[in-house]
């Protein structure tokens, strides 16, 4: 899922929509694990609080945006769980007890889930570590789609805030935004991994389109908890502001 601007819970837009329909698509998940691109540490961590926090990862922005929170039931048993699939595959993580939901998990879950009732569990981002560490990330913890847990990635299909000049929340995309995303969905639709992790060199202006790559690597862990055959769907295109793909794909 891409997330956007933290402005994605209050401010009518065609992605808002979107998100605030999937949950009528998706089978009733027990608990949810978001791979958040606003979560960054050396090595893998989860979040198991009892409850989640809201945290307000972001300044400058309205009052009502801080006066919302989502605090849904935290998930130990799930970062437990996947603490261990991690270790299985010589991935070790920790497990942080007290970290809440940024806004890279709560702005789009508060949209599926506005009663904030299922728990919820963050894995973070090593972003040095690039595509294929984080799709490896990924392919450890698919066992656990088996078990009712929706696998989210949570990030931005482009996001160079440098870029973040138009007001208009319908803005054109400018071209080198459109052709970067037409050949991640043509990568994306074709499973082409190999030509996906080496996306950097292979991409049309992707360094322009993400400066760094934290807010792609969620896409790596959700296409690796896919499994390596697995049916890609995408859910939703459009762009905020014209520089901001709002993007959305399923592995399945």
């Amino acid at each position: 899922l891409s997330h956007g601007s933290p402005m994605l819970a209050l401010t009518a837009s065609p992605a808002r929509d979107f998100l605030s329909g999937l949950a009528a698509r998706l089978e009733r998940p027990r608990a949810i694990l978001v791979a958040s691109a606003h979560w960054e540490t050396r090595s893998p961590a989860l979040s198991a609080p009892a409850v989640n926090e809201t945290i307000y990862d972001f300044y400058g922005f309205p009052p009502e945006l801080y006066a919302m929170t989502y605090p849904a039931p935290g998930a130990p048993a799930l970062a437990a769980r996947a603490a261990a699939m991690l270790a299985a595959a010589g991935l070790d993580a920790t497990i942080d007890p007290a970290r809440g939901l940024d806004h890279g998990a709560w702005s789009p879950l508060s949209l599926l889930y506005p009663a904030h009732d299922i728990p919820v569990a963050q894995i973070a981002m090593q972003t040095p570590r690039g595509p294929a560490h984080h799709l490896a990330l990924g392919a450890a913890l698919a066992g656990l789609r088996a078990e009712g847990v929706l696998i989210i990635g949570s990030g931005s299909f482009t996001h160079n805030l440098g870029r973040l000049r138009d007001p208009r929340q319908d803005a054109p995309a400018p071209p080198d935004v459109t052709a970067f995303a037409a050949w991640m969905d043509t990568a994306l639709r074709a499973n082409d991994r190999d030509a996906l992790i080496a996306y950097r060199a292979k991409a049309p202006f992707a360094s322009m389109q993400h400066p760094t790559e934290e807010h792609l690597l969620p896409l790596f862990v959700a296409m690796g908890a896919g499994g390596p055959a697995a049916k890609v769907e995408r859910l939703h295109a459009s762009a905020s502001h014209g520089v901001l793909r709002m993007d959305a794909y399923a592995f399945q």
